[in-house]
């Protein structure tokens, strides 16, 4: 667990200063050479710092750029050549430039891949060291003596009563142990994982892999056994040479989905330039074509920003599994590895939502992650920005199930995805549905099934169903949340809409409706999934009307992460 070295500096990084945890004191003995490892381990996890990590996963990640840009200057210099110059001399000359193209291009996954292993590696040794912490600070607390190695004894000076305290030691000194087991395991992974990159590349980069590709709408099942079956050098020939086919499959892996799409990343700006310059171009441009220009202009903004969250270092890491450009834009980004995580959530944004706004709607998933780590710094959780389906545009369109039908079979291939490639054992899913959202949550759950642990929604329309034992879960596994001052309660069905507006034209109307009584489960696409009648759970939001749900101050957003972890 050394300090990391980075590809722009070529060395190792600053050294960190031990950090002194509280309650140690100085070792009550000489270090045995039977506890060295844990020592050392003990001491190093204190004086480890999971942003130099980062922060070089991040500098060789940057090389991609230049490494591509240097790519496209042989392509050209190729070009150049072959016009003016012919013969054996010039085709070697040409076979060269080629090759010497081939493994620039070959090289940029590995580039992203070592940036995935730092990443992983520095969120892992986090969690180990908020353990750590938080076992350190319990034996502080309860009067006891943590050393320089890391073992706890009762200080009976300190101790209110050794007796009680005795099992209050044993406790820590087991989660010490079980972080320090964390830290090693974390490292010894990383380190087998940069020793693959680095024999391949002294073998070669990539290879190419047996025809045959799955189809289309493929059972993720299958597409991670067809993935599983190929070699190293295979899976990277498959993200340079075919990145539009790996970055859209469910069923591969997280990271090399990430590599592909994040290859694709300039192809897809360009796909916007080119839909702008074709608006352009027309003359006279009527309202369609402003309309266009209007959406491809906040596409590209909503791109451009996402680009920059990917080139960043904040953290948690992004992962981008899916990105398109067509209609109004699509785009699935997870913060943080899903397939390691052991709480993963999946939240799917409502009405109007598209690639322009993806940063706000990633910032949600944020919030709620966020929150989780609050509650619970020592588990690995990842959030999801799952908008793979056209979001209605106005009320008019959000009025129809339609497109919530629509989407229901990506959905499900999504979570089945994610149980397919994640790692043993399996994590703990939740999926979350805000608004229009939740209806397309509630009616890929209804339709399709989906692989989740628990369902989550807030400020609901309705799901598309009467009760919460419709949707596929176990009992007590739906929860729901509407704030008292959301507008969505007014998402009453049609028929109720037309008896309340003839009630309201007869003077004696009211007296009559309150005689017949409202049925006020009853939304625009079903039973109120928050209403006690629904069968499912709730928790409680402020008043923060519809879009308010995140807010810092709203219960509803501890609520959200109470229930991706669990609790």
């Amino acid at each position: 667990m050394t300090a990391p070295a980075t590809p722009a500096a070529g060395g190792t990084a600053p050294p960190v200063r031990p950090a002194q945890p509280a309650g140690t004191g100085p070792a009550r003995r000489p270090a045995h050479p039977a506890d060295r490892a844990t020592v050392v381990g003990y001491r190093q996890l204190w004086a480890a710092d999971p942003g130099a990590w980062r922060v070089a996963g991040v500098a060789w990640r940057g090389l991609t750029e230049p490494v591509a840009r240097r790519a496209d200057e042989l392509a050209a210099n190729a070009a150049v050549l072959r016009g003016g110059w012919s013969g054996g001399a010039a085709g070697a000359a040409d076979a060269r430039l080629a090759a010497l193209r081939a493994e620039l291009t070959a090289a940029s996954p590995a580039l992203i891949e070592t940036d995935q292993v730092l990443a992983e590696f520095a969120g892992r040794l986090g969690a180990a060291r908020a353990r750590l912490a938080t076992a350190v600070a319990r034996a502080d607390a309860a009067g006891l003596l943590v050393d320089r190695q890391g073992r706890v004894a009762v200080d009976p000076a300190r101790a209110p009563a050794t007796v009680r305290a005795r099992p209050v030691a044993a406790e820590a000194g087991t989660a010490i142990r079980a972080a320090l087991e964390l830290a090693g395991a974390a490292d010894r992974e990383a380190a087998g994982r940069l020793d693959a990159l680095a024999a391949a590349a002294r073998a070669a980069w990539v290879a190419a892999p047996p025809p045959g590709r799955p189809p289309p709408g493929a059972e993720p099942a299958a597409v991670r056994a067809w993935w599983a079956g190929l070699t190293p050098a295979q899976r990277r020939w498959l993200v340079v040479h075919e990145p539009g086919l790996v970055g859209r499959l469910d069923g591969v892996p997280a990271a090399d989905r990430d590599q592909a799409n994040r290859l694709l990343l300039g192809a897809r700006r360009e796909e916007l330039l080119a839909a702008r310059r074709r608006l352009l171009e027309r003359v006279p441009r009527g309202p369609v074509e402003l309309a266009g220009l209007l959406r491809v202009g906040k596409s590209l903004a909503g791109l451009d920003a996402l680009a920059a969250r990917l080139a960043g270092d904040e953290q948690p890491r992004a992962y981008l599994l899916g990105l398109g450009t067509a209609g109004e834009g699509r785009a699935v980004v997870t913060l943080g590895n899903p397939d390691r995580s052991t709480r993963m959530l999946t939240y799917v944004p409502g009405m109007t939502a598209s690639l322009g706004d993806v940063p706000g709607e990633l910032g949600r998933a944020a919030l709620v992650l966020s929150r989780c780590a609050a509650l619970a710094p020592e588990e690995e959780t990842a959030a999801a920005l799952w908008l793979d389906y056209d979001a209605p545009d106005s009320l008019h369109e959000a009025a129809w199930p339609g497109q919530a039908r629509d989407a229901g079979p990506a959905l499900h291939r999504f979570q089945e995805g994610l149980r397919a490639t994640h790692d043993e054992p399996p994590g703990r899913q939740t999926v979350l549905g805000h608004s229009y959202g939740s209806l397309v949550v509630g009616t890929a759950a209804r339709d399709h099934g989906l692989a989740a642990d628990a369902l989550v929604f807030v400020g609901s329309p309705g799901v598309g169903v009467a009760h919460a034992g419709e949707l596929g879960l176990p009992p007590g596994q739906v929860w729901a949340s509407t704030a008292p001052d959301d507008v969505i309660r007014l998402a009453r069905p049609p028929d109720e809409l037309a008896r309340r507006a003839l009630l309201g034209a007869s003077p004696v109307g009211p007296a009559i409706g309150s005689l017949l009584g409202a049925p006020e489960r009853e939304l625009w696409f079903g039973q109120d999934p928050s209403h006690p009648g629904f069968g499912g759970r709730t928790f409680p939001s402020g008043r923060h009307g519809h879009t308010g749900y995140w807010a810092a101050d709203n219960p509803a957003l501890d609520g959200m992460a109470r229930v991706v972890l669990g609790r």
